[in-house]
């Protein structure tokens, strides 16, 4: 199985919309990925809180399951996900990614 892991720093605006909304709309598009793309296993998106006006290294993390690296592969490249993609790069000045075997 692999764990692909993305984390993403997000604009103070975007789209015309703050950081939490457009964290709020990325967590619904990524969650909605695994009923479209069946290489994907599972999708999990954590949004960051802080407390007492601290700053977060990263606003939005993206946890998925792949049975295996082409799996994963296809998943990148699907249509879908790239329509997901190109959402997130209008939203995000920074990116980034592990990729991981476990057993």
């Amino acid at each position: 199985m692999v764990k692909h892991i993305v984390m993403w720093k997000l604009k103070e605006i975007a789209e015309g919309k703050t950081k939490a909304e457009n964290a709020a709309i990325m967590k619904e598009l990524l969650e909605g990925l695994p009923a479209k793309i069946g290489e994907l296993d599972t999708a999990e998106v954590g949004i960051t809180f802080l407390e007492d006006g601290a700053e977060a290294n990263a606003d939005v993390v993206l946890t998925t399951t792949c049975i295996n690296k082409e799996a994963l592969k296809a998943y990148a490249v699907h249509p879908d996900h790239q329509r997901v993609v190109k959402f997130i790069q209008k939203v995000a000045v920074e990116r980034r990614v592990v990729d991981y075997e476990i057993d």
